[in-house]
Order: structure tokens, then C-alpha cells, then sequence
């Protein structure tokens, strides 16, 4: 699993660590690991043409030491301070010493212009807003020369802490960071200014209970999903209803079964006006037309895919002493107070539009700050949430790091694919997860099968659901 820690916990780990060790070795132990990736990065380093754009804070340091390591190998590394009262001397010294250069802001252009990398230590995890004027200047350059780019720690002009990008920024098509990620390494929009992200084990031991955000990987996915056991039937796997679609909508209901019906439920009870259709898709579904309330015994209900107007069902599933899965139309007729007071789990799946009705903004506005708008609406509503995007986010109730997931592709854009998603989460909530595995599992499996499905081209979300299964057992192998 990679966790994620805000920046005070991130200083506050670095000072103890810096307390224990001779001074400058952090530093060092830093720049080692920057100077390596850069180095395979270039391929070759001797006769290279490395420039290091360089902050008044450590990331300038990090990047001046590590430029010193490059020139001891041959490349020719020329350093940028940006503001050169305050560069890091130390580490002038060192680029100096090894055959490196340092030249003004107003000399760079033409530098920056040939380089093969360039390696920004402007800002560190500490920066807020944008870049100031003169980087801004460069970073364009940068982005128009064609050098490969490498972040120090994190990208000059993103915000380590929310992921939020408020103005200017430079894109990495690497990012070398220290000790421990930022959440603004794992969140978008500020996650695609990163590039690829290498982490450098340095030293640091930050608390595992300060933790701000936590990426699963398939180990920690594998650890979560049911597995029957020799005496399980279908009703002790649980059983996951599904209360969706319309007349005009029938597709969601059958989209939504499909995901259900591969989420590791022992069975899948579908209610609602588009019987005929799930039927006769999935002869194996539990269909019923009295409601939700007369359906029969589940553990788990997913309600709102293609609800149309339906907000008696809706309110009628929330009701119930059960967990519930609210998406798409069940989002828009959900009374607040309604899911508020429920006791049993709630987990509620909008994409950014939805995220920003229910909270009364623009979607831009969440966008901007996904993680920030998670976390509001969880709180809110005292329900677990999974906001849904490029990076999907999965805030629970209460105070514990909130889940990141990037298996995704950006096929999974596609009409129908949040039914599946849908699905599937409520069929691991009825197999006995609770909200925000079911959420993150969900994703993951989802995220995995959407790439499986695309592979580069075009894919529907039935072709999504077809592939979980696929998608399940590379987790598990």
C-alpha cells in the first residue's frame, strides 16, 4: 500500500530523522537518489545537457548536489538560481567544484532551450499558488524545449497537500520524491503534472496513523475480496439487490446486474420496471415487482442507476436497515436528511457533476479541489463517498486517510460505466465489506478491467463488465 502524508507530517518526520544523523547527510541521502534517477533517465550521462532550475529552499539544495554527482560523471550541468541571494551555498560550492556552471535567470532561455534534462528545484512541498513571474517564464521554455523534465520531491506550483494546481506549474515527466509521498503525487489535477513517480526510501518514518491518503495495491485488494468458503451457499454469500432503471433507461438496470452479478454476491435480486430486459440478459437474476421492501431479504442494496424520477423506491430503499449503494438518479432524489440518519452504512458514488449539485458548487470548483470536495460531502452527509474521475476517491465518516485509486483509463468515459461500477461495489457491500473497502475494492477491480477491456481502443461498459472476472483473478494471482 502507498500512504500519502500531509507536509507538517512530512517536516515534522524529517526533523527527527535530521536529529540523528551528522548534518547534510539527509540532504545527500536526497540528492543520491535524484542524481540516479536523472542518470537513468538520460541513458548516458557523460557529454549530457543538464540544466537545474533551482528554489531558495532544500529541493534547490537536493537538485544542486545532485547536479554535482551528474558533472562528476561528465554531463554538463549548468544551474538556474532563481533567486541567487538565497540558493542553497553548500550546494553551489559542490556544482562549482565538480565542473559545473551557474549563470542568471536572464541567461538561461537559450540553455534551457538545448537541454537534454532539466531538473526543477524551484519549489518545494512547502510551496502554495502558483509559479511567481520568472519561473513562469522558464517553465514555458521548459515546456517548448523538448528536455526531459524531473521534479524535485514534487512539481514547482502544485499544492503538496490537496493536489490543487492555482496557477502556473511545470509538468515532469518524472518526479523523484523523498521518505514518503504527497498526497498531491496520488490526486488530480496535480498528479498529472507529476509524470511517473519514483520514490527515494531516505529514512523517514512517518506515522502510519497520520496518514492522509492510502493507494491500495493488489496485495492489499486480494487481502479484501470474499472467498467461500466449503459450506457457503448463495444466501450466506450475501445477496445484493438492485433497485434501477426506467422505462426510458432499462439499460442501467441490466449494466448494474452485470457488475452485481460479478461482484462475489451469492445472488443478485433485481427490482424495478426493466425485469423483462435484466432477465433476459441474466436468466440467474432474483426479479421481483413488488418494491424494494417486499423483494425479499438482501444484505445490500444499490439503488438510483436509471431511476429516472422514481424517488418513492428511492426513499423507500433507504429505509432500509441495510447498506446502500446511492448513484446517478439516486443521488438527485435522495432527501439529505434521509441518508443523514441512517444507521447502517451508506456509500454514495457521484462523478464531479453530481459532487457539485449536492454541494451547491460548479463543477469546475470540484474539480479543482477533489479531495477537499470528498471529504465536505462525507461529512455532510455521514455517508462514505466515492467520487468518481481520473484519480477516484473513496472519503469514509469518520477521521482515517482517505483511498485514492488510478487503475483506470480514460475509456472508462463511457455511457453506462458507472452502472457497473455500481454493481459491483453493491455486491461486495452484501458479500460483507464495509463502505470504504467496498468502495476502493470496487474501483481497483473496475480501474483494472475498464484497461483489460480498452487495450488501447475503444470499449462499452458491458465489455468492462465482461472482463471483472479477468480483472479479479489478476489480483488474486
Amino acid at each position: 500500500m502507498r500512504t500519502a502524508y500531509s507536509v507538517e507530517t512530512v517536516r515534522a518526520a524529517e526533523r527527527a530523522l535530521m536529529a540523528r544523523l551528522p548534518e547534510g547527510a539527509l540532504m545527500q541521502r536526497a540528492a543520491a537518489g535524484l542524481a540516479a534517477a536523472c542518470a537513468d533517465l538520460l541513458g548516458r550521462v557523460y557529454g549530457s545537457r543538464v540544466v537545474l532550475l533551482v528554489g531558495s529552499g532544500d529541493n534547490g539544495g537536493d537538485a544542486l548536489y545532485a547536479g554535482a554527482r551528474l558533472a562528476r560523471r561528465g554531463a554538463g550541468v549548468t544551474a538556474v538560481p532563481l533567486a541567487p541571494e538565497r540558493a542553497h551555498g553548500g550546494g553551489l560550492g559542490a556544482l562549482r567544484r565538480a565542473g559545473g556552471t551557474v549563470v542568471a535567470p536572464d541567461a538561461a532561455e537559450e540553455l534551457v532551450a538545448r537541454a537534454d534534462l532539466v531538473v526543477d528545484g524551484i519549489t518545494g512541498i512547502g510551496g502554495k499558488g502558483g509559479l511567481r513571474p520568472d519561473a513562469e517564464r522558464l517553465a514555458g521554455v521548459v515546456a517548448r524545449s523538448g528536455a526531459a523534465v524531473v521534479a524535485v520531491d514534487l512539481p514547482s506550483g502544485v499544492d503538496a497537500d490537496t493536489g490543487e494546481v492555482r496557477g502556473a506549474a511545470l509538468r515532469a515527466d518524472l518526479t523523484v520524491t523523498f521518505g514518503a509521498y504527497k498526497p498531491g503525487l496520488l490526486v488530480d489535477p496535480a498528479r498529472e503534472y507529476a509524470g511517473v513517480v519514483r520514490f527515494v526510501d531516505i529514512g523517514l518514518e512517518p506515522p502510519a496513523a497520520d496518514a492522509e491518503l492510502e493507494a491500495l495495491q493488489h496485495a492489499d485488494v486480494a487481502r479484501l475480496l470474499p472467498v467461500p468458503a466449503a459450506e457457503s451457499d448463495k444466501y450466506r454469500r450475501g445477496v445484493v439487490g438492485i433497485a434501477a432503471g426506467s422505462a426510458r433507461y432499462p439499460g442501467a438496470a441490466v449494466l448494474a446486474v452485470s457488475g452485481a452479478l460479478r461482484g462475489g454476491a451469492g445472488a443478485v435480486r433485481y427490482v424495478g420496471p426493466a425485469g423483462d430486459a435484466v432477465l433476459a440478459r441474466f436468466p440467474e437474476t432474483l426479479v421481483s415487482d413488488t418494491g424494494p421492501a417486499k423483494a425479499g431479504r438482501v444484505q445490500a442494496w444499490v439503488v438510483g442507476p436509471g431511476a429516472g424520477d422514481d424517488a418513492a423506491t428511492v426513499a423507500e430503499v433507504l429505509e432500509a436497515d441495510v447498506p446502500v449503494l446511492l448513484d446517478a438518479d439516486g443521488l438527485r432524489l435522495a432527501e439529505r436528511d434521509a441518508v443523514r440518519r441512517r444507521t447502517a452504512p451508506t456509500l454514495m458514488t457521484p462523478h464531479a457533476g453530481e459532487a457539485a449539485a449536492l454541494l451547491g458548487v460548479r463543477r469546475e470548483e470540484v474539480e479543482a479541489a477533489r479531495l477537499a470536495a470528498a471529504r465536505e460531502l462525507a461529512a455532510v452527509y455521514r455517508a462514505t463517498v466515492l467520487l468518481k474521475g481520473s484519480t477516484t476517491l473513496v472519503a469514509g465518516t469518520g477521521s482515517g486517510p482517505v483511498r485514492v485509486n488510478a487503475t483506470g483509463t480514460p475509456w472508462l468515459a463511457t455511457a453506462g460505466s458507472g452502472d457497473v461500477l455500481s454493481g459491483l461495489a453493491g455486491s461486495l457491500l452484501a458479500a460483507g465489506l464495509g463502505a470504504v473497502d467496498a468502495g476502493s475494492a470496487a474501483a481497483y477491480l473496475h480501474g483494472l478491467a475498464g484497461r483489460f477491456a480498452a487495450d488501447g481502443a475503444p470499449a462499452g461498459a458491458h465489455d468492462v463488465a465482461s472482463l471483472i472476472p479477468e480483472a479479479w483473478r489478476d489480483v488474486r494471482d
